[in-house]
């Protein structure tokens, strides 16, 4: 049936498909909103220091 070399390759194959699955579901729901959200928060930051500048 198997031997013991194909058991640790299919476990090595599952390890990593299983970190790959839950990182890309990380990234997906924490990271890339944290980023987006940072980011427009510094552009508006940016955009009334512009204004001001102009005003005074």
């Amino acid at each position: 049936m198997f031997e013991f070399d194909q058991y640790l390759g299919f476990l090595a194959f599952l390890t990593i498909l299983t970190i790959g699955f839950w990182l890309m579901i990380f990234l997906i729901t924490f990271v890339v909103p944290y980023w987006i959200g940072g980011s427009l928060i510094e552009r508006l930051k940016e955009i009334k220091e512009e204004k001001k500048a102009k005003r005074g």
